[in-house]
């Protein structure tokens, strides 16, 4: 299996000058909307490595679809499969993916509707933090897809497949960017238990600017 088709909604509420702050970014004067809810096929904003800094770009999130796939691959799972190897041996090819929050879909029906619901996970300790992703250019632009790995606990009990690597900043965001090859797919394990919530699907998103 070359991908996972997990976490297919995020939410990034947070702006430009709280990515330029926390992640170290040249957002060059950028603005950015509060993003509710972001699906397959959306732009969405990522920080790559520019030189000796960070820059804050727009992508589409979805890689290119290839051989008998037929949708853009949101989810990166098996790092040991040709189409990953390239990028993820390039730190120039890694990105960081900024979000509040990610939703996952129960594995079961709500026995009340019939259908399977939503929940949302965050990390009440990080009010921004950033997904392990990947990214190459095309000829409609670049695009980007994320790292997928084991659920947690947390996590697991709602969606027991798998979860995205979770990256809370700090020294986190520094290994992924810079790291080799074998350093990146190490990387691939759940955040820990302790950081993370499962939030009310209800509860509203925090208005934009209010981290910094």
């Amino acid at each position: 299996m070359l991908a996972s088709v997990m976490c297919n909604l995020y939410r990034m509420t947070s702006n430009a000058q709280a990515i330029a702050q926390l992640f170290k970014a040249d957002v060059a004067g950028r603005n950015l909307p509060a993003l509710a809810e972001i699906y397959p096929d959306a732009e969405a904003p990522v920080v790559v490595s520019e030189g000796a800094g960070r820059r804050l770009d727009m992508m589409r999130w979805g890689w290119p679809p290839f051989g008998d796939v037929k949708r853009p691959i949101t989810n990166v799972r098996n790092l040991a499969s040709p189409m990953w190897r390239a990028a993820l041996s390039d730190p120039a090819r890694r990105c960081l993916v900024p979000v509040t929050a990610f939703s996952e879909w129960s594995a079961a029906p709500d026995p009340q509707t019939g259908r399977k619901r939503k929940h949302w996970f965050d990390l009440p300790g990080d009010p921004l933090f950033a997904f392990a992703g990947l990214w190459r250019p095309t000829e409609q632009g670049p695009r980007f897809a994320f790292l997928t790995c084991e659920a947690n606990t947390v996590v697991g009990s709602v969606h027991p497949k798998a979860m995205p690597v979770v990256l809370r900043p700090g020294r986190a965001f520094e290994r992924w960017l810079s790291a080799d090859g074998a350093g990146a797919a190490a990387m691939q394990v759940p955040l820990a238990d302790a950081h993370m919530q499962e939030i009310s699907e209800a509860e509203p998103p925090p208005p934009q600017g209010s981290l910094f």
